[in-house]
């Protein structure tokens, strides 16, 4: 009995330091070695061990990320050294003052510094005792923060284990939230009538202070670490070592540049404000700090912030430009958003003519009217919204908006609860939900049917040609062609992306068929955990709130979908038109003419999406990572290319243009 115990520890170590292995590779490296099945497979051995032997289980194994019952709230936890805010320069000048200041207090001296991008996040601390996560902090006042380690040990770029141990370890990091996770968790909470975040800064701060560590991990934070505040027998010598060592520990740092004068940095800086808009996150600036260890404790500190770095804050980007119009558009939950209608304007990197004002009372707050000249920006550099009205430049034409009482799309009464902002449609049968929620279904992220924008889906409902998603699949050729603007070869092409879809994972699948607070990251979870679409419609909701990132909130809407007959209906209708609504579990992901080439995308792409890219990649079995290393193959690069095609340079990487591209994944 005692040799099978201790097989079972060997095994349950094993695997443990196998899939922390992996976490590294993935979250901090950016170069998986293994597919997301084999992953998914070693977790669920590795749960089933620690189920059957709970005396074995380690509260640093990889499957104790997500915690159980919500808390009470944040104890306070004290920082070993104060976690000091950072002075700010906004042009050149004032970087140059800085060096100045420098230069005077280390006369004679050589300087160097490092340039590290700003992340527009929260500042944490995390402290590791004899190798192991011991608790994560908030900045809080400097001196004391909030305790929130439940909710850090959901990222997945933070190691419950350092790959060394160091007996004890500090460090100071920076949670953020990415812009496309800001975009899609606005467009659920706009969707259910929620306040929406302002930015992804607010959106990171209010999810890292959930008191449910759930709610946390489905909202797929990430972490990029930037320096040490203690530590005990570690001992580099310049802040490039104590970001190299860090990477070595298995922490996640993020890219950073050394340069001998601040001629260079400012270069640098001023190169950077457009080109941050290329980054998956959002960034207000970047750091500059001296590089010397020695030389930063010599410069010291003021009350406030170190003398020996300053942040360069990018200029914000913003425009104006005329309202020239406020409709109204019904969501798929038949949520009715306001939405301006704008002279084009450009702003952070793209033309923008229409900005959501997501409900009336931020148009009554703003007093947004037909006519006014506004100022524009984008939310975390993505959503357009408009910031503020110019009232002096109204010319008294200028018309104030209310909010429709029936629906614009069914002409149904529209309602507003109480303590909501959200106003909504309640007919089921409303046209406008449905064309939202086709729209949905065919999207890039789901079912992925290339040719049916809304305009052709307009069309297509118009003519009664479809009153459901799995009506999509019955589409005819002779009806196609019937409609205006849409010709034999364009109704073919259409058709053929159809009948494409049908080949789809069960996640695309799950995920398009608008499920409510069922996301794409909650589809990936639903879809690994069961073998087909029938087996999760017959799950409960305590079967579903045991899954990792499930909780009540989605069990209950995932069970309410299902028991809604109309759309076990549709569900039927798709089953039988041939729609794939199975898990696939074969051993040949990473198979194919690519398999274990490593793709890194820069630069404005013309002819293709970033998502199409990335698709038709990994259908050849190779893989799209974020940032160029020694492992990557290969580097496609677009308009005004940034750093990657730098370093792919540097590291005599290939380089292709989009024709290569084409021409190496058949997409020509």
């Amino acid at each position: 009995m005692n040799q099978d115990i201790e097989r079972v520890r060997e095994r349950i170590e094993a695997l443990s330091a196998e899939i922390e292995a992996h976490n590294y590779r993935y979250y901090v490296m950016d170069d998986p070695t293994i597919s997301d099945a084999r992953y998914d497979k070693m977790i669920r051995e590795l749960e089933k061990l620690e189920k059957q032997y709970p005396s074995l289980a380690s509260p640093y194994s990889p499957t104790q990320r997500v915690g159980g019952q919500p808390r009470e709230g944040f104890a306070t936890v004290r920082h070993l050294s104060p976690m000091m805010s950072l002075a700010n320069a906004f042009d050149e000048g004032e970087l140059r003052d800085f060096d100045r200041r420098v230069r005077q207090a280390l006369p004679g001296e050589p300087v160097k510094y490092v340039v590290e991008p700003k992340i527009d996040g929260l500042a944490v601390s995390l402290f590791y005792e004899n190798g192991l996560f011991s608790r994560g902090a908030t900045r809080g006042d400097g001196e004391t923060g909030e305790d929130i380690s439940e909710n850090l040990k959901t990222i997945r770029s933070v190691p419950l284990r350092l790959r060394k141990i160091v007996r004890a370890l500090e460090v100071r990091g920076e949670a953020y939230m990415s812009k496309d996770s800001f975009a899609r968790l606005n467009e659920a909470r706009e969707e259910t009538g929620e306040p929406l975040f302002a930015n992804p800064r607010n959106a990171a701060a209010g999810t890292l202070r959930q008191l449910d560590p759930r709610i946390t991990a489905s909202r797929r934070l990430n972490l990029f670490v930037y320096g040490i505040g203690y530590s005990e027998r570690v001992d580099p010598r310049d802040h490039s070592d104590v970001l190299q060592l860090l990477q070595e520990l298995g922490l996640r740092v993020n890219e950073f540049h050394l340069f001998d004068d601040m001629a260079e940095v400012i270069k640098y800086c001023l190169d950077w404000q457009s080109r941050r808009f290329e980054l998956p996150y959002a960034v207000d600036g970047l750091v500059i700090k001296v590089d010397s260890l020695v030389q930063q404790q010599r410069l010291g500190a003021t009350m406030k912030s170190p003398r020996w770095a300053i942040a360069y804050k990018f200029t914000p980007e913003q425009a104006v430009t005329t309202v020239k119009n406020i409709f109204v558009r019904v969501g798929r939950t038949g949520v009715l958003t306001p939405t301006a209608e704008m002279e084009p304007v450009r702003v952070a990197g793209t033309t923008v003519s229409r900005a959501t004002l997501h409900n009336e009372d931020n148009i009554r707050e703003k007093d947004i009217r037909i006519g006014d000249r506004v100022m524009i920006q984008k939310a975390g550099d993505i959503i357009p919204e408009v910031l503020a009205v110019l009232p002096d430049e109204r010319k008294g034409d200028e018309k104030v908006w209310t909010m429709p009482s029936e629906c614009p799309s069914c002409g149904s009464r529209v309602a507003r609860a109480a303590g909501e902002a959200a106003v909504r449609c309640a007919n089921i049968a409303c046209p406008a939900k449905l064309w939202e929620g086709l729209i949905h279904f065919s999207s890039r992220h789901a079912m992925n049917i290339a040719g049916l924008g809304p305009a052709v889906l307009a069309q297509i409902l118009a003519g009664g040609l479809i009153h459901d998603p799995a009506d999509l699949y019955r589409l005819r050729f002779e009806d196609l062609v019937a409609l205006e603007r849409l010709g034999p070869k364009s109704a073919q092409n259409l058709l053929g992306a159809v009948e494409a879809s049908k080949k789809n994972s069960l996640a695309r699948l799950i995920f398009a068929l608008g499920i409510r607070h069922v996301g794409e990251r909650s589809a990936k979870i639903l879809a690994a955990h069961y073998d087909s679409l029938e087996a999760l419609m017959g799950a409960g909701e305590d079967e579903l709130m045991v899954i990792p990132e499930i909780g009540p909130k989605i069990a209950s809407s995932i069970v309410s979908f299902f028991a809604a007959a109309q759309n076990r209906q549709v569900i039927d209708k798709l089953v039988q038109a041939g729609v794939n609504t199975r898990a696939a579990r074969n051993s040949s992901a990473g198979a194919g003419p690519l398999a274990g080439k490593v793709f890194v995308l820069t630069g404005a792409l013309e002819s293709f999406t970033r998502q199409e890219a990335q698709e038709a990649v990994e259908r050849l079995g190779g893989k799209v990572s974020a940032s160029v290393s020694r492992s990557t193959d290969y580097v496609v690069a677009g308009e005004k290319p940034g750093s990657k095609y730098d370093k792919a340079v540097s590291l005599a990487i290939p380089i292709l243009d989009e024709d290569e591209f084409k021409k190496l994944t058949g997409m020509d």
